[in-house]
């Protein structure tokens, strides 16, 4: 037996420990397995504030007949789905509705060409230069969209704009006062340069970020398989990027969809209505006529499109993580 320390009484000496106390380990675990839940809980509790009760204010409203009329005598008038009968059963509402998803189609597939051009650009360019393209694409970015589309309704004014003079200069046909807001396609192909300008900047950026990330060893050795660069993107770096591809894509695919300044600036929904897309169809119904219980039901069904794209994308992903 070993000898108890000097100046202590083996009889009142404390016995040894054999081993942690009981449940301290699975309380540890416990608590490290509560943690990120714990961590989330601000964010949950922000997102329920700033998008949570917003989104049930224009869901309750949705369901109510709220006019300027009820509004002024402080009444609301339970109407349920009846608004959302209105608009579904509206002819114009799907014309709009299938205007807003064409018009996202093309913003989208335009904005994702043009960016990945820009990106294999950048990585080509030398440092002087690739700096200044960079500092160019930030500050468009970053230009408010009133803004550039102001700007742009200059360069396509009908008597002094840049477009017209360029296009008559170079002798591609007699522009001299030619109006490119007189019909819904010309107007709806000048909002489309608009909002397709404004969301390269960020696509490109990070489509660059993730090129830069590819090994230099794989490239190598695809040049000396004897890969030619259309093999090579194809084969190498659409591979390597589609998590990137998707989500830019799909951030892409939220805003076109949504996007309600540049339409409005440019003509207002016109000519004749032709332009006028989901946004700006709400914002007639709510703000111009004070319909505001259809113009929320609009915004609902808006809302529960997205939802849809948000539930393909996810399926995506995950699939996309499987072959990964």
């Amino acid at each position: 037996m070993g000898r108890a320390p000097a100046g202590v009484d083996p009889a009142t000496a404390p016995a040894p420990s054999h081993g942690p106390a009981p449940g301290g380990p699975r309380r540890a675990v416990g608590a490290t397995r509560r943690l990120p839940y714990l961590l989330v809980v601000p964010s949950l509790a922000a997102f329920v504030a700033l998008l949570g009760y917003p989104l049930y204010q224009v869901v309750r409203i949705s369901l109510l007949k709220l006019d300027l009329g009820e509004l002024i005598r402080r009444e609301t008038v339970f109407v349920g789905l009846a608004n959302y009968r209105s608009i579904l059963t509206d002819r114009f509402f799907w014309t709009v509705a299938l205007r807003t998803v064409l018009f996202t189609v093309v913003c989208v597939t335009l904005t994702m060409v043009i960016a990945t051009l820009v990106a294999l650009l950048l990585e080509r360019l030398g440092p002087g230069l690739r700096l200044a393209v960079e500092i160019s694409l930030v500050l468009t970015w970053a230009m408010p969209a009133l803004t550039a589309t102001v700007v742009w309704q200059w360069l396509f004014d009908t008597q002094f704009g840049v477009v017209n003079w360029l296009l008559t200069t170079l002798g591609v046909g007699a522009f001299e006062g030619h109006s490119w807001f007189a019909t819904g396609l010309s107007t709806f192909a000048v909002i489309t340069i608009i909002v397709v300008w404004q969301a390269i900047p960020f696509v490109a950026i990070t489509l660059y970020a993730g090129l830069t990330a590819i090994p230099r060893e794989l490239r190598e050795a695809m040049l000396v398989d004897g890969a030619n660069p259309w093999r090579s993107f194809w084969s190498l770096i659409v591979p390597v990027l589609k998590p990137l591809f998707m989500v830019t894509a799909f951030l892409s695919i939220i805003w076109d969809f949504k996007v309600f300044t540049q339409v409005w600036l440019v003509r207002q929904g016109g000519p004749n209505r032709q332009t006028v897309t989901l946004s700006v169809y709400a914002y007639q119904e709510g703000i111009a006529t004070s319909h505001f219980g259809r113009a929320a039901a609009i915004s609902v069904t808006m809302v529960v499109l997205l939802l849809a794209a948000l539930v393909f994308y996810i399926r995506l992903m995950l699939r996309t993580q499987e072959d990964l």
